[in-house]
This record gives C-alpha cells, sequence and structure tokens, in this order.
C-alpha cells in the first residue's frame, strides 16, 4: 500500500504537472496547429520544467542544500523555488509568449503567481503543498478549457478530482503535510489561474 502512495506522489510531482497541462492542451484543443510547431514547444518545455529542475535537484543535493526531491522542510524550498519562478518566467518569455498562444501564455503566468506565493509563505516558514499547489492550477486550467473551447471533457474532469484527491491523501499518509498546508496549497494553485483566465475565456 506504501509503494502505491509513494508512486502517486512521484508520479505527479510538481514539475511534471505544468508539461500534462501542455500536452492535455495540444491534445484536444481545436485549433490547428503544426504537428512540428508542437513538437518543438513540449520538447523545449520538457527540457526546461523537467531535466533542468531535475539536474539542479541533484546538484543542491551534492551540496547538502536538500536531503529529498520532496523537499521536506521549507528552508531546503526557498532556492529551488527561486530557481523555478526563473525557469517559468524563462517559459512565459521564450516558449509561450502572449502572441502565439494565449491559453497557455496565461496558464503559466498563473503558475508564476502560485510560486511566488508559495516563496514567500516558505520564507515565512510556512509550508504549502506544492503538489497540492502544482494539482489546482492545473484542474482549473483544464476547467477554463472546457468553458473557453465549449468542450465536453467531463471525463478529464471527473479523473483530475480523483487525482487530486489521491495526492491529497498520500500527502496525509506519508505525513508529508497538514489538512492545512493541503487546502492552503490547492487555493495558492487555483485561485491565480481563476484569476487569469478572465483574460482569455
Amino acid at each position: 500500500m506504501k509503494w502505491l502512495i509513494k508512486s502517486i506522489s512521484f508520479i505527479f510531482h510538481p514539475i511534471v504537472m505544468p508539461l500534462i497541462a501542455v500536452v492535455f492542451y495540444f491534445h484536444k484543443t481545436p485549433r490547428f496547429i503544426p504537428e512540428q510547431w508542437v513538437d518543438a514547444k513540449i520538447i523545449s518545455l520538457t527540457i526546461l520544467s523537467v531535466f533542468l529542475p531535475i539536474l539542479i535537484y541533484y546538484l543542491l543535493k551534492t551540496l547538502g542544500k536538500a536531503e529529498s526531491i520532496y523537499l521536506k522542510s521549507t528552508e531546503e524550498r526557498i532556492f529551488p523555488l527561486l530557481i523555478n519562478i526563473f525557469i517559468i518566467g524563462l517559459i512565459i518569455y521564450r516558449v509561450f509568449p502572449s502572441y502565439q498562444i494565449i491559453e497557455l501564455y496565461y496558464f503559466f503566468i498563473g503558475v508564476l503567481i502560485s510560486n511566488i506565493t508559495a516563496l514567500v509563505l516558505n520564507i515565512t516558514k510556512f509550508k504549502v503543498s506544492l503538489h497540492m499547489t502544482a494539482i489546482g492550477g492545473v484542474f482549473m486550467f483544464f476547467i477554463g478549457f472546457a468553458i473557453h473551447f465549449s468542450k465536453n471533457i467531463n471525463g478529464t474532469l471527473a479523473l483530475m478530482a480523483i487525482i487530486t484527491g489521491a495526492i491529497a491523501t498520500s500527502r496525509l499518509y506519508l505525513k508529508a503535510h497538514t489538512l492545512k498546508e493541503l487546502i492552503i496549497g490547492l487555493m495558492i494553485g487555483a485561485i491565480p489561474q481563476i484569476i487569469v483566465e478572465n483574460y482569455w475565456l
């Protein structure tokens, strides 16, 4: 049972969630987007949002600045969050600028706001759940996508609700967070997406 719960936390790690949102968008969007262009965007995003953070984590671990990929203490999280904020800014500027795909541009603006908020709270010694922040943001983006394109993705939304519950359960089971940290993490992820969706819905 414990291996399954750990697997849920690992598979839906915060660094993977933006990539899942982008892949979903390209798969479901009714807009015509050239396949080569899509591939280039996904490869660029994978390098910046997945591979680069993993390399940085191993560097921090080598330097004794991080004990595990889950960054259990608030002190461990500050530097990775700063780096992630820079990476997201780079993604907004180079990979999804506002003049290309407005939905993904504002999605990453929301992700940026969520990360800045999480950083501020971590500086004040409050450890929000980054897992819940990530899943909350992606969940709200999916809802906005369904409204914007008038698409029926009820199956996907139901699956996302199950995944959200599974992640919350896994973090509680592993004693990684309190219920309060999970709820606030979810809000930090979801509310910025609700705000930025006003600019593209």
